[in-house]
């Protein structure tokens, strides 16, 4: 019988878009570009999924450049990576803001081991994005961000969260990170695929560690009381 991991890690070896972005857009696949990353995510669904439990679903956005575009795992830069999950990485050392708050909710939570044993982190595009600003600097691009790229990136979405769904993960909630523009996209589009019986939104990591780090505490615990109704 395959484990959780043994589900993931192959969904990982095997995901790739093939259709067309907008001018300008660039995509990640950590998985493809990035030998370490493959390496270190694989090692880490190893050390925390090795078993046949389901999981509930937490949908993010999409990758971002210095988490799961580098390390391969979720909301988890190098730092956290080596620190908090115990595993070895030799890529580039990387600080992600998103992650910060993830691991501080995590040791609240009881530690990785308990976390992952009961949650599944992903995203509603499992793969990142990136365009050229003004200044001439790469930036993160979320897959909300022009409807162009919304347009061109929907059927991958819906394929994704199938195959999410087929990993054996919970249907019954599903936990959005976002409450903005991706709980919006997520609960339209749950409207019409019916992919979950509840989505429970959850403010955006980055946006509470960009703008609310005093009351960081208090998302701790919004988050650890949505995560206790499951």
């Amino acid at each position: 019988m395959k484990t959780f991991a043994d589900k993931v890690i192959d969904y990982n070896k095997h995901l790739q878009y093939t259709g067309t972005l907008p001018a300008g857009i660039s995509i990640m696949n950590p998985y493809k570009e990035n030998k370490e990353a493959l390496i270190a995510s694989t090692a880490f669904y190893k050390k925390f999924y090795s078993d046949a439990k389901p999981r509930h679903l937490i949908l993010g956005i999409n990758p971002g450049r210095f988490g799961a575009g580098l390390t391969g795992v979720p909301f988890t830069d190098s730092k956290r990576l080596i620190n908090e999950c115990g595993i070895a990485y030799t890529g580039k050392d990387t600080h992600e803001p998103s992650s910060v708050f993830v691991y501080e909710m995590i040791k609240a939570f009881g530690g990785a081991k308990l976390f992952y044993e009961k949650l599944y982190i992903n995203s509603v595009c499992p793969l990142g994005f990136t365009n050229t600003n003004k200044a001439g600097k790469e930036v993160n691009y979320n897959y909300y961000d022009s409807k162009e790229l919304t347009d061109a990136v929907y059927d991958f979405i819906i394929d994704n969260i199938h195959k999410l769904r087929s990993m054996g993960v919970d249907t019954d909630t599903c936990f959005c990170f976002g409450t903005g523009k991706n709980e919006k996209f997520l609960r339209e589009l749950n409207t019409e695929k019916k992919f979950f019986k509840k989505i429970i939104a959850l403010e955006h990591p980055r946006f509470i560690v960009q703008y609310k780090t005093r009351s960081m505490q208090l998302y701790i615990d919004k988050y650890l009381a949505a995560f206790s109704q499951v």
